[in-house]
């Protein structure tokens, strides 16, 4: 029996959780909310259709699950425990600072509608989450560093094209290589912000626009740039259509850590992630962890859950039976 899921926002993100549940034969997509006029969103399954999101409390009987696919600055603090009361919902919020308050009101919320909300899945909050919990717990002697890219971060573009003078732009996170190293080799350092990433900045300008005043700007631009190296080159936006116009990204979660009598071993422990398109690989995580919702929900689950909350047997398809044979 097929997993019936609805998609809220129909964005990369939106697009990318289509793409996923195609790619799983337990799910089926029932319909997708928007907050536009839904004659002028196409989606790729061109027998579901697609209603405004006023219409979708009609559906608490039709859909076993929703996906939440907005922004984490705005849509997901009241679309998230808004829609918990009535329906089973997963998210990507990703504000790591705001996740601890997300969570009492989405956990409030679900409690009230007996439903189970997942929140802040994908790769970082998610994966990278899980890995830093399991390397911490195995080797409690050592420190955490997280590096992320290179790769596209596309709330970092967006505050460059809110800049006057910006027709477009795309910015890349990169790690420091040297950073990397010292810390693949079990040293230990300690790091400043400014040590452990670049940031290259893709920059349309209109015709008559300050390119020197934008530069300024972008490199002071406070809790963005201010506290980096960053490096900005001006192009055209046929050259930024060109060579710019994925979302790749990725990122290296690592332990250094000791153990002996006295902490004689070194050891360190690496996850990484390539990924060519970010959204696509976030909606993978999310689908797997909508799986495991449906389930928890089916076993009388109720209240917020989050990545360290669930079995991650509750994210296969398969049989406990079959993990155990072909996995463990």
């Amino acid at each position: 029996m097929s997993i019936k899921v609805g998609i809220v926002g129909y964005g990369n993100l939106g697009r990318g959780i289509e793409c996923s549940i195609n790619q799983n034969d337990d799910m089926e997509l029932v319909a997708v909310f928007t907050r536009r006029n839904p004659s002028t969103v196409k989606i790729l399954h061109r027998s579901v259709p697609v209603y405004h999101i006023d219409d979708i409390l009609n559906f608490k009987d039709k859909v076993d699950l929703l996906i939440l696919c907005g922004g984490s600055a705005t849509d997901l603090p009241v679309q998230t425990p808004e829609l918990a009361k009535n329906f089973t919902v997963i998210d990507s919020f990703d504000t790591h600072a705001k996740i601890p308050e997300h969570f009492e009101k989405v956990d409030a919320a679900a409690k009230e509608g007996g439903n189970v909300a997942v929140i802040s899945c994908g790769w970082d909050p998610g994966m990278f989450s899980l890995n830093r919990l399991y390397a911490s717990a195995v080797l409690p002697c050592g420190k955490d560093y997280t590096f992320w890219g290179k790769g596209v971060s596309q709330g970092h573009s967006d505050a460059i094209r809110r800049i006057d003078g910006v027709l477009d732009a795309k910015q890349y996170t990169i790690p420091v290589e040297e950073a990397l190293d010292a810390v693949r080799s079990g040293e230990a350092p300690e790091f400043t912000t400014r040590q452990k990433h670049i940031r290259e900045c893709f920059v349309v300008a209109e015709e008559d626009a300050d390119k020197a005043r934008i530069e300024n700007e972008i490199k002071t631009m406070p809790n963005y740039f201010a506290d980096y190296d960053t490096i900005v080159h001006f192009i055209s936006l046929e050259e930024l259509r060109a060579n710019h116009g994925g979302i790749p990204h990725g990122g290296f979660v690592i332990r250094s850590g000791k153990t002996g009598w006295e902490n004689e071993n070194t050891h360190v422990i690496e996850y990484s992630l390539k990924l060519d398109s970010n959204p696509e690989f976030t909606s993978s995580v999310i689908v797997a962890y909508a799986r495991a919702a449906y389930k928890m929900k089916k076993e009388g689950a109720v209240g917020c859950k989050t990545v360290f909350d669930i079995p991650p047997a509750y994210l296969s398809p398969k049989s406990p039976e079959e993990l155990r044979k072909e996995m463990l």
